[in-house]
């Protein structure tokens, strides 16, 4: 796991200016907390999504146009930046598959929509899963996964061999797929992937 001492000699420079600049900034105090922090997520979404995780750690700061003092408050590395981009995925897939109608199919579609936008950030998640930030997002996921996958199953839409285990495996496999891409070659990777899925989850004779 990446931790702050790793790179932040690499930036330290950066950091000063950074702190120096923020410091010319207005002191909204702490009313600025959530709305800082909601515009640093964002901002990473938008500069490791142009750059890769090679991008400095200060870009992200300067994006969001917030001194180097939040982005550490709220982020002391790049694990807890990646976790509060995905913990808004997970609330995302919650929300997105709450409703009766919605399939194993949808969730694996708004896998990809997710992880097209989120690849370099994809690679850093799987490498930390033992990471008690990153195990509560697991948590959370398998619990979507367990509550889609039962529905699918009492409407005879899924095999009953499949468990939760199999469709939370395709969803990793996919989204490390498609992080692995060429950025054109995605979309097929993602065809391809749910087509062979598609197969495997189908109710048996």
């Amino acid at each position: 796991m990446e931790s702050r001492g790793e790179w932040s000699g690499a930036e330290s420079a950066e950091t000063r200016r950074g702190s120096s600049e923020s410091s010319r900034r207005p002191n909204r105090g702490r009313a600025a907390g959530p709305g800082n922090r909601n515009a640093l997520i964002a901002a990473a979404r938008d500069v490791y999504a142009e750059e890769g995780l090679s991008a400095p750690f200060s870009a992200v700061a300067k994006r969001a146009r917030v001194g180097q003092g939040s982005l550490y408050r709220h982020f002391p590395d790049r694990i807890a930046l990646a976790v509060a981009v995905f913990e808004e995925n997970i609330e995302d897939l919650e929300a997105f598959t709450a409703p009766d109608e919605r399939t194993i199919d949808d969730l694996l579609d708004r896998v990809v929509s997710q992880a097209m936008v989120a690849t370099a950030f994809i690679d850093l998640i799987t490498a930390n899963v033992h990471d008690p930030q990153v195990e509560k997002l697991g948590i959370r996921f398998r619990a979507v996964v367990t509550r889609l996958l039962e529905r699918e199953r009492a409407l005879g839409h899924v095999g009953r061999h499949v468990e939760v285990d199999d469709v939370a495996m395709a969803t990793s496999m996919l989204a490390t797929e498609l992080a692995r891409a060429d950025p054109a070659q995605r979309p097929e990777v993602a065809r391809r992937a749910r087509a062979l899925f598609r197969v495997a989850f189908a109710p048996r004779p």
